[in-house]
């Protein structure tokens, strides 16, 4: 079987950052990289799933939501996934760095009601809110990775 992309990098070498793939469908996938690979410290389960709920709702509420495919969480636990269309790497760094803002400021889980999600005991704001300042602060010095 062909190996996807995300794992023909060498993830020994991979900082956390923001990096970009674009697809022969021009779905650019952004690999938004919390934390370093294979390092012992990963986003806990209960502010991964938090912060993917801050995130998606934010992200698809934006003015670029048109725009945005998907967002999840990786299964390593080291950060997320955006999947776009048309949207360049400027643009992705400054709607991040907009949304996380957003995200920051909001004071309930959307979403997290029983009804709403499949695992609604499992999610802690406090420390979503926490890794996500810690990543707004390496995007702030974040440069071009492919």
């Amino acid at each position: 079987m062909e190996k996807i992309a995300s794992f023909q990098k060498d993830h020994d070498k991979l900082q956390p950052g923001l990096y970009a793939q674009t697809d022969k469908n021009l779905i650019t996938t952004f690999d938004l990289r919390f934390k370093k690979p294979n390092a012992g410290d990963y986003i806990t389960p209960k502010a991964l799933h938090t912060i993917e709920h801050l995130l998606a709702t934010v992200l698809r509420n934006s003015e670029k939501k048109d725009d945005i495919v998907y967002f999840g969480p990786m299964g390593c636990r080291t950060g997320f996934y955006l999947l776009t269309l048309r949207l360049s790497f400027e643009e992705v760094l400054a709607l991040l760095q907009e949304s996380i803002k957003t995200a920051l400021a909001l004071e309930e889980v959307p979403g997290s009601k029983r009804e709403e999600c499949g695992n609604y005991l499992e999610h802690d704001l406090a420390a979503a809110k926490e890794e996500l300042r810690n990543y707004l602060l390496i995007l702030d010095d974040v440069e071009a990775h492919s």
